[in-house]
């Protein structure tokens, strides 16, 4: 300041026709001279963040998919026969077993045709039996010279045809008999029915349109999805060993059905580069509706002993994914890192971290490599939104930033 004062001074021994000039660079001077004393730099507090430790864990390698859901066997009922449906034995969506009737067509055309074809066949084993009595006959008195050989060879093609009359009638009477058991129509699976199409006193033909219902079998039941062909390896790996695969209902996840992996398609579908699968699924408690969408999820293997961190602490920049890792000092390192697989809220870190580090989960948006961090204790809010917990042993509770 001293030397401001003296600056002043001499601008009054200047004369009145310079003087406006000398006063403009003595200010300019002064502020030069005052804003050369700097204040000094204040410390930065510390970052608020929530922390966990990485651990050592099991975790599972799974694949996961969206599926279908289709029933096991699906039976679309016809009638084999023409006639009109007399009665009908069941409701719409019951639950039938393998055997049950289900419809009854007229049997009684059939009925009639059938005794016709009994009394063809007892009319010609009559006469069947007495055209063997009569070659029986003839055969004594051709020995004996009585009758002409030509007689006796006319008796015996007569024998012959009524057996191959016979033969005919039989399979006469067997055709009816088929024809009239088909006028009683009987489920060939277990299974649930659907739409009824046809009602009492409906006329049917045979193989016509429409269906008179539809079965499925939905328990056991299928469930089919596709996943990327780069997973087919480990599935083809592991698929002798018995695969497990589990399907749930969106929205019923904590109710998955479990089942097995039952099918790989033979080949590679060049459109999507996927590959079809299906799993069976005993489905007793009727979950898994035939024609659902569901969540599919195969488990592989298990990783033992692998290194886990929670998924939030994982950051991605320029030069790929990073950690921030709390040293002693409570200052942060940023750590390179390659991450596995994911697991319910986990990530697996092949490598960057070892056991037990602490690792920061949230408030990493005000970090920069060496920033000393305060951790905030479980339910310790920070100024921020409220703490949620961090998945993972060891976590903190999160406060968003």
């Amino acid at each position: 300041m001293d030397r401001s004062v003296k600056a002043i001074r001499q601008i009054k021994i200047f004369s009145s026709r310079n003087g406006m000039y000398v006063l403009c660079v003595s200010l300019l001077f002064v502020l030069g001279a005052c804003s050369a004393k700097k204040e000094a730099p204040r410390a930065k507090p510390p970052v608020p963040v929530t922390v966990a430790s990485s651990v050592l864990k099991s975790i599972p390698v799974q694949i996961r998919a969206i599926g279908n859901v289709e029933p096991y066997n699906t039976v679309s009922i016809k009638a084999q026969v023409n006639g009109q449906i007399s009665r009908v034995h069941f409701r719409e969506g019951q639950d039938v077993r393998k055997g049950d009737l289900l419809f009854t067509i007229d049997p009684r055309p059939f009925e009639a045709a059938f005794r016709q074809t009994e009394a063809a066949l007892a009319k010609d084993q009559a006469q069947a039996k007495y055209s063997k009595e009569q070659v029986r006959r003839y055969g004594s008195l051709l020995k004996d010279g009585i009758v002409a050989q030509d007689q006796y060879d006319q008796l015996r093609a007569n024998a012959d045809s009524f057996d191959a009359a016979i033969a005919a009638d039989r399979a006469a009477v067997d055709n009816a008999r088929l024809l009239l058991a088909y006028c009683f129509i009987r489920s060939p699976i277990d299974g649930r029915t659907g739409n009824l199409a046809v009602q009492i006193g409906n006329l049917v033909k045979a193989n016509d349109v429409p269906v008179l219902v539809t079965i499925n079998q939905v328990s056991p039941i299928y469930a089919t999805f596709t996943v990327p062909e780069r997973d087919m390896l480990e599935i083809r790996k592991y698929l002798g060993k018995g695969l497990k695969v589990e399907a749930s209902v969106a929205g019923d996840e904590g109710k998955a059905e479990t089942g097995t992996i039952s099918f790989l398609d033979n080949a590679v579908d060049t459109a999507t580069g996927t590959i079809k699968l299906k799993g069976t699924f005993v489905n007793s408690g009727r979950r898994l509706w035939p024609g659902q969408f569901v969540n599919v999820v195969i488990t592989i293997t298990n990783l033992d002993n692998a290194v886990v961190v929670p998924t939030q602490a994982i950051q991605t920049g320029q030069q790929g994914q990073f950690i921030f890792v709390v040293n002693p000092d409570q200052a942060v390192e940023q750590r390179p890192v390659t991450v596995g697989i994911a697991f319910n809220g986990d990530s697996v870190i092949s490598s960057g971290i070892k056991p037990g580090e602490t690792v920061v989960t949230d408030g990493q948006v005000r970090l920069i490599p060496g920033a000393k961090v305060e951790i905030l204790k479980p339910g310790q809010d920070g100024g921020g939104s409220p703490p949620t917990t961090a998945k993972g042993a060891g976590a903190a509770q999160v406060k968003k930033q």
